[in-house]
Formats: C-alpha cells, sequence, structure tokens
C-alpha cells in the first residue's frame, strides 16, 4: 500500500479538496438514489471532526466542456446537506476568483461544494492549467472517487501530483477490498464472471486465469465457451466467431492450473420472457431451437461445491438471465450460498459491476458479501490488472 490515507494526514485548519463521485440520476430536479452520496459521507464527517474544511469536487453527467444548467451540481446541496447534517455551500466555478473567494470564506463545520468539473473541456484531458487552478483552493487532495480512478483527469490524476495525497474512506475501503481480493488474497480463490459477450471481457478472463484457482463462467459468455467445446447451444445468445478465442482461453487456463467451471446443465426455454415454458438438460443437449437462459441444479451444485472449498470469491456478472423469473434461481442461490459462508466467516466475497449489484440486491445476499463495488469501470478495469491512474497518483 503506497498510498496515505486521512489518518495519515494533518488536517486541523486546512482546506481539503474532496475528490467525489455524486453522479446520481436525478428526476424532475429530485435525488432518486443517494446511495453514492451516502457512501462519501464518512470521509465528509472524518474531515469535518478532525478540524478540517471539506471543498468538493465532482463531475456530473456528460456536459461535454459546456456550462449546462441540467447538469450543474447546485441541484445536488438539499440533499448534500441532509447526508453530511451540515451546511453545504455552493460555488458556481471550480477554478477562478469566485472559488478561491468561496473557499478562503469556508468556516469551521461547513463544506463548500464546487461547480461540475466538465464544464471545463479541459478536465477530461488531464489540463495541468486546470489541476493547477482547483489545487489553489486547498491545502491537501484527498480522493474517494474510486468509481473515477480509472481516468486520467485533471480532478482525479493531475491534482494529485500538487498538493499532499491520500485516499477518502471509500477509496479506502475500495482498495482493501480488491487488494484481499486479488492482491494477496487467502486461496482457494474463485471467480465467478458471468454476461453476455466474452470480447468484452477477454482481458479480465485473460488476468484472472493467471490469479485464481477456480474460474465460473455463466450468462451468455458460457454458451460461447460451449460452442468452442463443440457442444450445441440452438439459439441461444451466443459469439460464435469467437469460438476459437474461447477455445485459447480454455486451453491457457489448463495450462496455468486455473479449473474453468461450465454448466453441465442448463435451463432452456424457446421464448425470452418471464416463466417462459422451460426445461433442464444435459449441456450437449440443447435442441435447435432452444434458448439457454440460466444454469441447471447439477451445474449450480457443483459451483456451491467449490464455494465451499474456497476462502476468497470474487465475482462479476450474472450465471443466467436473472433479469426474468425463473431463469434468476442459479444467480440468487449461489449468491445466497456465498453470502451465507461469508456470513460464517469461511470466505472473503467481492462483487462489483452493474449487472452484478442489481443481481445481488435482487437475490437478498448483497448485505453479507464482504465488499460490494459500484466503481463499474474501475472496477472492470482493476480486475484486468491494469493501473488506474487516480489510484497510482496517490502514490506519488
Amino acid at each position: 500500500m503506497g498510498w496515505k490515507t486521512l489518518d495519515d494526514m494533518d488536517l486541523n485548519g486546512k482546506r481539503v479538496l474532496l475528490r467525489v463521485d455524486i453522479n446520481v440520476p436525478i428526476v424532475d430536479g429530485v435525488v432518486t438514489d443517494s446511495t453514492r452520496i451516502r457512501r462519501i459521507a464518512p470521509s465528509v464527517r472524518d474531515i469535518l471532526a478532525a478540524g478540517g474544511k471539506p471543498i468538493l469536487l465532482a463531475h456530473f453527467g456528460r456536459p461535454g466542456g459546456e456550462r449546462r444548467e441540467n447538469l450543474s451540481l447546485n441541484q445536488l446541496v438539499p440533499t448534500l446537506e441532509r447526508a453530511f447534517e451540515t451546511r453545504v455551500l455552493f460555488a458556481a466555478d471550480c477554478i477562478g476568483a469566485g472559488a478561491e473567494a468561496a473557499a478562503d470564506a469556508l468556516q469551521p463545520g461547513e463544506v463548500l461544494l464546487l461547480e461540475n468539473t466538465r464544464f471545463h473541456a479541459a478536465e477530461t484531458k488531464n489540463d495541468p492549467e486546470l489541476a493547477a487552478g482547483m489545487a489553489r483552493l486547498g491545502e491537501v487532495y484527498c480522493n474517494d472517487a474510486f468509481s473515477a480512478a480509472h481516468r486520467a483527469h485533471s480532478s482525479t490524476e493531475a491534482i494529485a501530483r500538487l498538493l499532499p495525497a491520500c485516499a477518502g474512506r471509500l477509496m479506502q475501503a475500495e482498495l482493501q477490498a480488491l487488494e484481499s481480493a486479488l492482491g494477496q488474497p487467502q486461496r482457494p480463490v474463485t471467480a465467478v464472471v458471468g454476461g453476455a459477450k466474452v470480447s468484452t471481457k477477454l482481458e479480465l478472463l485473460g488476468n484472472l486465469i493467471e490469479k485464481v484457482d477456480h474460474l465460473v463462467i455463466g450468462g451468455g459468455m458460457a454458451n460461447t465457451f460451449l460452442v468452442a467445446k463443440g457442444l450445441p447451444v440452438g439459439i441461444s445468445l451466443a459469439e460464435r466467431i469467437m469460438k476459437d478465442t474461447a477455445a485459447g482461453i480454455l486451453a491457457k487456463a489448463e495450462a496455468a492450473g486455473c479449473e474453468i467451471i461450465l454448466p453441465s446443465d442448463v435451463v432452456v426455454a424457446k421464448k425470452f420472457e418471464a416463466h417462459a415454458e422451460h426445461q433442464v438438460l444435459p449441456a450437449d443437449e440443447c435442441p435447435e431451437d432452444g434458448m439457454i437462459l440460466d444454469a441447471g441444479p447439477d451445474s449450480l451444485a457443483r459451483i456451491n461445491a467449490v464455494f465451499e472449498a474456497s476462502k476468497t470469491l470474487i465475482w462479476n456478472g450474472p450465471l443466467g438471465a436473472f433479469e426474468l423469473e425463473p431463469f434468476d434461481t442459479a444467480t440468487n442461490a449461489a449468491a445466497l450460498k456465498a453470502a451465507a459462508l461469508t456470513r460464517a466467516g469461511r470466505l472473503t466475497s467481492v462483487a462489483g459491476g452493474g449487472d452484478t449489484v442489481a443481481a445481488l440486491n435482487a437475490s437478498g445476499a448483497a448485505g453479507d458479501f464482504t465488499y460490494i463495488s459500484t466503481a463499474g469501470g474501475a472496477f472492470l478495469e482493476w480486475m484486468e490488472g491494469k493501473e488506474l491512474p487516480g489510484v497510482a497518483a496517490l502514490n506519488q
């Protein structure tokens, strides 16, 4: 761990530039899901408790370097005040004389929210001059936006080189969870990778087979691997042109000592709709007009047995068409098994990715996982073994 945390910084009386992700959904001016705001509240409260003055840096939407009032962060002030239980002031820019005056006037116990960093086109170009303008507002930089850490932007990378820098509480939790899952995990390590396409997760699969003991492949991806093994998949979602690539991954996994677990039986229907008539068949007996929508009970039993024998689990993607009942059965049951093992202290479980979070929430298992990342792209790039610029900058 080359990065510092808030505990390593002298914050008393200091203006702390806190990069956060508050890119929350808004309908008719009302925040419909404040999860991301709630998750940064611990950093804000700890800075205030240490005598610091939090100044929030954030982007919102994709304004493309133009000032667009519907993407102004000003509309989040009431929600932020409720989450932080303190007064939140607003500056109409993230640089310049007005922002500097607002930062200078900030009183103990108050929070300052700066306007959308992406109103400046230079933000996404990691422009050093824009970063310098932001840095003039604070004395300490704290990055609490792991979800933006895979982007080298002025407010995530360049600025970290200009001020004493550290990770916020959410960033710290993300990094510690990820390190425990793949950096220095307890073995055996199992990964679950699902989703529609092999082509979008080639780097992920290539990295995982070098690091995990068991790799469970589900969803539409599994069908592509069944095709690579010469098995029929009917009209199932599958990237047939990727079969040679999938075969290569199977060979590399075998050479690396990583066991790839594919469905041995499948749930097959003729329509992609909830409660469609379906049957359970061996994986090599999908009819020509059949559509594989979930892993079968024998496959689930094998997955659960692997979970039982594992110490660490990392999960990205569902095992079937989890959005349609009853084709969410394997995903829900496996998730609940992982949750029970985690609750019993037998498994460290880390999950991330949009569909993954939705599936685990739907199953009721999410609350018992060791850690669930809401970071999306940053979580995937970390799983792929890539260096995240926003994290690397904290190591300077």
